[in-house]
């Protein structure tokens, strides 16, 4: 049971590594959250070449538990470096820190990162199955029995992490906890250690406590934070369960980053932007007095509405640490918006609020910009404006923004405001865009947002008594110029017709481009055409990859451990494309909720550990294991397709679909779990070469889900939406069970 402790440990740990690694690199690439796929593939190949390499020689070595002592030790000694390393990336390649990294740059300084990291882990699973077959004698069920664990142990992390250290502690707090943790491991449950690794192990653990309670660690802590940040005068750093929050002050001016991107700047913010964006909106309606905004309204925009007769104004912020940071280090400016009378301070996801709220308003305005990632992208879709729609009074006005040019719009930047406009022209009977370095979109089913020229504009300025700044009677005949209004709608001639929606979010897909082709020129092509993707070609894709594995395989006598691989590896590849659908489906529903999804993620563990468990327990009295492993195929296939189906209705069910949504987790999680050991049992002969069998299992279980977090954040979910993604997963489980069953028929062909 020691060693069991032991993996436990291991699987605990792997996952507490990962999450801050996750989110430490989020800072460093200014909160751009499509990239996190990048690094999360990053991960799990690097941990699949430490499940391979060491499992194909942990087999050839005497002294086993030597080498997983080591393994653990150096896994424990490279953590904290990593996140180092992972913090002062930037400052290390001379790149600014408020600047932004391309694609190449984040892929090859991520994957660096974490490979000390990550490798060690890997290696350390496939130690963990040998070690404890060659121990028990139970070769059949190691494989199984040390999945289950670990994934028991990533369980544990995923719940104990996100609740109880992340919002007490820091990161190299956290990480020094883990290795003091790892390594004493090692010395209580390792049994057969030679002295030399011993007096390694225990010297690793005096360093770690004395530099951990020695307040060395602290002043660790704030050099790394000041050298990511250009030495720059930092007032605080904290982590919320939503993200990190960095206040800087420079020359009385504070910016407030959040996840490494400036949001909020006071007390002097960019003027131009706030004006237009808050004044234009309510000039162009008749008396506004109910004002709803959803994110980024402190630092200027609430103190421009509030010039206006205003009686309420609802300012909904997700994160409440950023409000309580506004609260801790006041401006004069973001004092008194905050602290007005008529504002409303809503800590709760925006798109959840206006689901849930009964209240009407007069404006509601956006203040995020920029569909860059899924949870912002909820904003912006067709679902949200005929959401929004309900909420607004009679001749009532949505207001958003988007990159813009006042001379020239780019294709990519036409295709991106073009499918978001599309999107409103079908809730809204009128929209107008106001046309600059960023579009003014304004929606409404009055007519009047259309026919309001500048003259009535600057008379409700006089009317109402409002110091609109730069927006004067000469300024407004130039922004509402007809002839700009002309030239906008002729340069969108040609532009895309899709349109943007919760399930098919191609808005995130042309913020990509559009970053893309500033930071990362040299992916612009692949990431173009990679835009033209269609189910049926990737059909025909992946119908040409199983003729060619047929083809290659004939008559060869691999062909059924090649079979068992294939499906894992597709199998793999559901595992994360599943993860990512299913919470990409729960943000759309209830809001961007850090703490339900990392719970969600746990119940997923669970399921895979306890179909582990099962698998294991009933190897011995399994007769046909291929004939299982093709109906388990068959269930993965139904399961994603019955996915596909349910989770769009469920947002007409709010009240029963938080139930739902962790069934969906669970049985998913269980499908997985139920075929690995399934799987090394075809893949193993007579209990040979364990540790071989489950550095190539986990290996091509591992490939698969970085196949999936490479392509589907960033391609399969904006491009071919939800139902054709799931689609694409049904596609590929039907290749590894044509080949499955093609195997079966050529060994038993009496069958």
């Amino acid at each position: 049971m020691s060693f069991f402790a032991l993996i436990f440990i291991i699987g605990s740990s792997g996952t507490a590594a990962q999450v801050m690694l996750l989110r430490e690199l989020l800072v460093s690439f200014n909160g751009n959250e499509l990239v996190l796929g990048i690094v999360l593939a990053n991960w799990i190949i690097a941990e699949a070449l430490g499940v391979f390499l060491i499992g194909s020689y942990i087999d050839k070595v005497k002294g086993k538990m030597n080498v997983l002592a080591l393994l653990q030790a150096a896994f424990s000694f490279a953590l904290p470096l990593s996140i180092y390393f992972a913090r002062t990336l930037k400052h290390a390649m001379g790149i600014p820190s408020a600047e932004a990294m391309g694609l190449a740059g984040m892929f090859y300084s991520s994957f660096l990162i974490m490979l000390p990291v990550s490798f060690c882990h890997g290696a350390l699973f496939s130690c963990c199955c040998k070690a404890y077959a060659e121990d028990s004698g139970d070769y059949a069920g190691a494989i199984g029995k040390t999945y289950a664990w670990e994934t028991a142990g990533t369980l544990f992390a995923g719940v104990f992490l996100t609740y109880f250290l992340i919002p007490f502690m820091n990161s190299f707090q956290i990480a020094f906890s883990i290795s003091i943790l790892n390594l004493s491991a090692c010395l209580f449950f390792i049994n057969r250690l030679g002295r030399p690794v011993r007096l390694i192990v225990a010297a690793l653990i005096l360093f770690a406590a004395v530099f951990s309670s020695s307040g060395a660690l602290n002043k660790f802590h704030g050099y790394s934070i000041r050298k990511q940040w250009d030495n720059r005068d930092i007032l605080d750093y904290r982590n919320s369960i939503y993200g990190n929050i960095t206040v800087i002050r420079k020359q009385g001016e504070q910016t407030f980053f959040y996840n490494g991107s400036p949001v909020i700047t006071s007390p002097h913010p960019d003027s131009i932007f706030t004006q237009e964006t808050a004044h234009l909106p309510l000039l162009f309606h008749e008396g506004p007095k109910d004002i709803l905004v959803i994110g980024a309204g402190a630092g200027g925009l609430i103190n421009e509405i509030l010039k206006h007769p205003v009686t309420r104004v609802d300012y909904a912020e997700s994160d409440p640490l950023l409000i309580e940071m506004l609260e801790r280090y006041p401006t004069g400016l973001t004092k008194s918006e905050l602290e007005d009378e008529r504002v409303n301070i809503i800590s709760k996801d925006g798109r959840f609020f206006v689901r849930q709220t009964p209240s009407r308003y007069d404006i509601i305005l956006i203040g995020l910009s920029n569909p860059d990632d899924l949870s912002t992208n909820r904003l912006f879709t067709k679902e949200f404006f005929d959401l929004a729609k309900k909420k607004l009074s009679e001749a009532g006005i949505l207001a958003i923004h988007l990159p813009g040019s006042s001379t020239y719009l780019s294709g990519l930047m036409r295709d991106l405001n073009a499918c978001v406009l599309n999107s409103l022209n079908l809730s809204f009977a009128h929209t107008r865009v106001i046309p600059g370095d960023y579009n003014i979109i304004l929606a409404s089913d009055s007519a009047g947002i259309e026919t309001a020229g500048s003259g009535l504009i600057s008379g409700r300025i006089k009317q109402r008594g409002v110091n609109a700044g730069m927006l004067t009677g000469s300024y407004l005949d130039y922004k509402l110029d007809k002839g700009r209004s002309e030239w906008f709608r002729e340069s969108l001639a040609g532009a895309t017709e899709r349109i943007n929606q919760d399930f098919a979010p191609y808005a995130v897909f042309q913020m990509l481009l559009f970053w893309n082709k500033q930071f990362s020129p040299g992916f612009l092509k692949v990431m173009e055409a990679m835009g033209h993707l269609s189910l049926a070609s990737l059909f025909f894709l992946i119908l040409s990859l199983t003729l060619i594995i047929l083809f290659i395989l004939r008559g060869k006598t691999g062909f059924s451990k090649f079979s068992a691989a294939y499906g894992i590896f597709t199998t793999g590849f559901f595992g994360m494309l599943i993860n990512l659908i299913l919470i990409f489906g729960y943000q759309v529903i209830y809001g961007y909720l850090y703490y339900r999804i990392g719970l969600f993620i746990s119940i997923f563990m669970a399921g895979t550990a306890l179909g582990s468990v099962f698998m294991t327990r009933a190897l011995r009295t399994i007769k046909d294991c291929p004939g299982l492993f093709i109906k388990l195929e068959g269930a993965i296939i139904v399961f994603t397709l019955f996915c596909a189906a349910a989770i769009p209705g469920l947002a007409s069910y709010p009240e029963f679909s938080q139930a739902v949504f962790i069934a969906l987790f669970f049985i998913s999680g269980s499908l997985l779990g139920l075929e690995f050991p399934l799987a090394g049992k075809i893949y193993t002969r007579d209990g040979e070469q364990v540790g071989y069998t489950s550095g190539v299992l986990y290996f091509f279980d591992l490939l698969g889900g970085w196949a999936a977090g490479i392509l589907g954040g960033i391609v399969l979910l904006p491009v071919l939406g939800l139902l054709n993604t799931s689609m694409a997963i049904a596609f590929l489980k039907l290749s590894s069970l044509s080949v499955l069953m093609i195997c079966r028929r050529r060994s038993n062909p009496g069958r």
